[in-house]
């Protein structure tokens, strides 16, 4: 204790001298790599002696295993490790020898990507998507994706796996510590520039003779040339008539000539085409007129009509709407077969948009424009129900096959229109008159009520008010129902309109049954609509009585002045 406590001894000096300079040499800092010795093994653990630290870090054995330095358990190795705590919570030293490999491993990948240099690996495993490759220098593992292996496709990667071999960094993921390799980038860089001397032969406008069917896909058909070069043929370039899918004109290991309509160097890809190996078949549209009847073959059934050819090449469409005048959902594929024969009516020639539009229907005769010949408008005749819906009747007349619409407000002039069209049914036979008929627009509209005499016919010779007698039919707390003689007609009477004098205006006075006169208070033929008044014809009369025996007060002083009032009290006594 004496040596530290006279600093002026020279044996002190020395000691301060050897201490300073000991610890300037070791420079100890959290989450560095450093290197320490194995100076103890146990069952379980590693001891390490590093130089500067006040204990000795340990190691788990296994984690050596885990990270392949099983080789490196000797008493002796140097082992670098990340210095993770110098001091935790229980006094001890952290490091990890997996995370030292990682972080130089990583750090060797990084420079590897910046310098754009490939990195040797080898593929260690399959797994979802492609396969783990291995940095053979630093053990980090790498993701290569399946379309990444090869530049071909391979069913099988088994002769690859564990063999060294080149592969190019394509991505790395710093924040999540992932790498991305490619082999199939090294294979093509070798073959670039064979790929690029063999492409720069071909010219647009070379026939290429004999190219043989190497595969389909939904955009087009590759075919491989002398078995050197593969090209494209893209799918609107196989046939100048309509094709969905390749399969549909090409077989695999099919030969066929090409001819080239595209080279491009950068992106090292020949374009060809087998149909601008013929003659274009829609220069011969002018051979073909408008409205005309043409025979063509069915190509192809689809859900909106049909495909047809005219001639070898020259496809037409036939839309489903052009199928029949009376099926609104007609079905081509239900109407007709591939390769079946049909008749149809050129309706469009757009050459501009290379398109052609025809007809089926067009070649039958139109049943509208027959129906109008056989029943011509005001044609009274029987009709059967074949469907109805929420405000109509469609009916069928005779065995033409076209449908007759008849709205309910058609159906009767008595009740409520919507009400009537419950009673009928499917099935049911009514008599109509023909309303309108419309062969262009499809229409056909037919009345019921039409053929039965109109009630309202009683009011021809009727006008404003005018007395008629009615029969009351019923009551209720609104007024009266009553019915014209000699008509079919019911009309309401407000309780508003019974009489003048408002204690007299009781619906409840009449029982039904009773016949009364009234005034025709409103007439509108164009409407339909007539309002009935017993209060109108009340002071018609009481006007005209006025007009005949002087004013008002005139009669207060003759003996049947007060009739009137006398037979009221009567009344109301007897209540």
């Amino acid at each position: 204790m004496e040596i530290y406590k006279d600093l002026t001894n020279p044996s002190s000096k020395e000691f301060e001298k050897l201490l300073t300079s000991q610890l300037s040499k070791i420079n100890i800092e959290e989450g560095k790599i450093i290197e320490g010795k194995i100076n103890k093994i146990t069952e379980k653990f590693c001891f390490l002696f590093i130089e500067g630290l006040k204990s000795e870090p340990v190691l788990d054995i296994n984690e050596l295993k885990s990270i392949g330095m099983q080789d490196k358990i000797k008493i002796g190795e140097v082992i670098p490790v990340l210095l993770e705590k110098i001091e935790d919570k229980n006094g001890e030293v952290l490091v990890s020898a997996s995370k030292a490999q990682k972080i130089k491993g990583w750090d060797k990948l990084v420079e590897a990507y910046e310098k754009n240099e490939p990195v040797m690996g080898k593929i260690t495993s399959k797994c979802k998507g492609g396969a783990i490759v291995e940095h053979i220098d630093t053990g980090s593992l790498m993701f290569l994706p399946g379309s990444q292996i090869s530049d071909r496709p391979l069913k099988d990667i088994n002769h690859l796996m564990n063999e060294p071999q080149k592969f190019k960094l394509i991505k790395l993921d710093k924040i999540r510590g992932n790498a991305c390799v490619s082999r199939r980038e090294i294979i093509s860089s070798f073959k670039k520039e064979d790929k690029a001397k063999l492409i720069s032969k071909y010219k647009i406008g070379d026939v290429i003779k004999n190219a043989e069917v190497k595969g389909f896909s939904n955009f087009g058909c590759f075919f491989n040339v002398n078995g050197e070069l593969d090209v494209l043929v893209h799918l609107q370039e196989l046939s100048w008539s309509r094709v969905e899918h390749p399969d549909q004109v090409l077989e695999i290991g099919q030969k066929s000539n090409l001819k080239v309509i595209s080279v491009d160097l950068e992106k090292l890809q020949v374009g060809c085409s087998i149909k601008q190996l013929s003659k274009d078949p829609f220069e011969n549209i002018d051979n073909y007129e408008l409205n005309k009847t043409y025979k063509v073959k069915i190509i192809k059934l689809t859900d909106f009509g049909a495909f047809c050819e005219l001639e070898s090449g020259l496809t037409t469409l036939l839309h489903s709407s052009e199928l029949s005048y009376t099926k609104k959902n007609a079905s081509a594929k239900k109407m007709f077969k591939v390769n079946q024969e049909i008749d149809v009516v050129i309706q469009e020639i757009d050459k501009e948009k290379r398109r052609v539009a025809v007809s089926y229907r067009l070649t039958q005769e139109n049943p509208y424009d027959t129906f109008s010949k056989r029943y011509p408008v005001d044609t009274i005749c029987e009709a059967e129900v074949v469907s109805k819906n929420e405000y109509a009747l469609f009916v069928k007349v005779d065995d033409i096959e076209v449908e007759a619409f008849l709205h309910c407000n058609d159906l009767t002039f008595l009740n409520n229109g919507e009400e009537e069209l419950t009673r009928y049914k499917k099935g049911d036979k009514i008599k109509v008159k023909i309303l309108e008929v419309k062969a262009s627009e499809q229409k056909i509209r037919v009345g019921h009520r039409q053929t039965q005499k109109d009630p309202f016919d009683y009011f021809n010779d009727k006008k404003t008010n005018q007395t008629i007698t009615v029969k009351v039919i019923s009551t209720d707390s609104k007024g009266l129902t009553v019915r014209p003689e000699n008509c079919d007609m019911d009309f309401q009477i407000k309780k508003s309109e019974i009489a003048i004098n408002s204690a007299d205006a009781r619906p409840s006075r009449w029982t039904g049954g009773e016949k009364l006169d009234v005034a025709i208070k409103d007439l509108k033929f164009d409407q339909r609509k007539v309002s009935l008044s017993i209060k109108l014809l009340e002071e018609i009369e009481k006007k005209e009585a006025l007009e005949k025996y002087g004013s008002e007060g005139s009669g207060k002083n003759l003996p049947f002045s007060s009739l009137s009032e006398d037979l009221k009290k009567k009344e109301e006594n007897k209540e």
